[in-house]
């Protein structure tokens, strides 16, 4: 039994007969006695083939009638991108390379055909072969921008980071959209690798890039402490860690483990806990991103922090559903050995769990990931602020 699929498909060559028959009719008539062309009978036999499942005989048939008919080669655009869409890429690569191959084509039907040769690349991995006929179109065709924007896609898949800048720019002057941001992450990008080859001028240069004349990412604030960091320039790093703090407030589950890591070293803890101090009195709200910070890092033993991990779970309720809070809170048991167990069963369970989720998809991933791999948006991804309690209320008997 043929599919629905293939249904849809021969449906569209139906109505594309159809169209090409009406259009025909009505604009080619030079005289009003003129009789109408005739549906071609090739389309037909092409649909017998499709509706008995004989895809590999529609498709010779079709490449055969592009050989003859040049007014059916819209008809075998539209064969080609179904071909890619339901995955069939061969099939795909074949039409559009059979185009191309016609030598008596318009220049803008090459170029339509090489663009959608380049998508089939791009669709079966091909990445090199589509880079080239993209950087071909990119040139000066009328798929110039939409060449771009895939050349950018393919730069950012591949880490090419100067071609993503190159490319993005010139992608800025033609569409008139500013690319601001995607230009500032791949400059931090850069930074990142040229600090890990130990090339911290090089990424210091790159930093200073990513947020000359435009808004400063959060990246790059985060990117230049830790730089500082690893280039073993403390003073600075200390200072850059803490305007992230103040600053944004989301990053906290970022910069401040690197602080405590940083003061522990230096033995200087008192004066993160006045910094904390300060930074909390003025935003008490951030209480529970410290806390949250806390436990997924599991980070103990520092009076302010303590302080918030403690306030958390307290004002948790759903560990209500498994342990008396209100008792501990009044003493009736050995309160600090309680609230620590509680708070090492809540750092494992944030082991196994994502710590952060894009606000545009809702992609989760346990580490922050600045371009999100699902939607492909930079700097989207957030902190989940709270640890996820559903599996406890799984396993809890009230729930069974």
């Amino acid at each position: 039994m043929p599919t629905e699929s293939t249904f849809l498909l021969a449906g569209l060559f139906l109505l594309l007969a159809a169209a090409g028959w009406a259009l025909g009719r009505f604009s080619e008539r030079d005289e009003e006695d003129d009789p109408p062309p005739p549906l071609n009978i090739d389309y037909l036999k092409g649909l017998n083939f499709l509706l008995n499942e004989q895809t590999d005989q529609a498709l010779e048939h079709f490449l055969k009638m592009v050989r003859v008919d040049n007014k059916t080669i819209e008809t075998h655009f539209a064969l080609g991108n179904l071909f890619r869409r339901r995955g069939e890429v061969d099939r795909a690569i074949r039409i559009h390379q059979n185009i191309i191959a016609r030598p008596d084509i318009a220049a803008e039907q090459r170029d339509q055909a090489l663009f959608s040769l380049a998508k089939d690349y791009l669709k079966a991995g091909l990445l090199d072969r589509a880079e080239n006929l993209f950087m071909r179109l990119a040139e000066g065709s009328r798929h110039q921008v939409d060449a771009l924007e895939q050349l950018c896609g393919i730069y950012e898949q591949e880490h090419e980071w100067q071609k993503a800048i190159d490319a993005s720019q010139q992608l800025e002057t033609l569409s008139g959209n500013s690319l601001e941001l995607e230009i500032a992450h791949y400059y931090c990008e850069l930074a990142e690798l040229a600090a890990s080859e130990n090339d911290y001028a090089a990424a210091r240069q790159f930093v200073k890039k990513s947020q000359s004349g435009r808004p400063r990412t959060l990246r790059g604030a985060l990117t230049r402490a830790e730089i500082a960091r690893d280039s073993n320039d403390t003073r600075t790093a200390l200072r850059l860690f803490h305007r992230v703090l103040n600053e944004h407030n989301y990053l906290i589950t970022e910069a401040l483990p690197k602080l405590v890591e940083i003061h522990e070293r230096e033995g200087s803890i008192r004066e993160l806990e006045r910094a904390l101090e300060s930074m909390l009195n003025k935003n008490p709200e951030m209480r529970t991103d410290v806390a949250y910070t806390a436990i997924v890092n599991n980070i103990g033993g520092i009076g302010i922090i303590d302080e918030c991990v403690e306030g958390y779970m307290l004002n948790e309720p759903t560990l209500g559903e498994f342990i008396d809070l209100q008792h501990m809170q009044n003493g009736g048991e050995d309160r600090a050995a309680a609230l620590s167990k509680i708070r090492s069963a809540l750092s494992k369970l944030a082991e196994s769990t994502p710590r952060y989720q894009c606000k545009e998809c809702g992609f989760s991933s346990r580490k922050l990931l600045w371009q999100c791999p699902s939607c492909k948006d930079w700097e989207t991804q957030r902190p989940f602020g709270r640890v996820p309690f559903d599996s406890l209320l799984q396993r809890s008997p009230d729930s069974r």
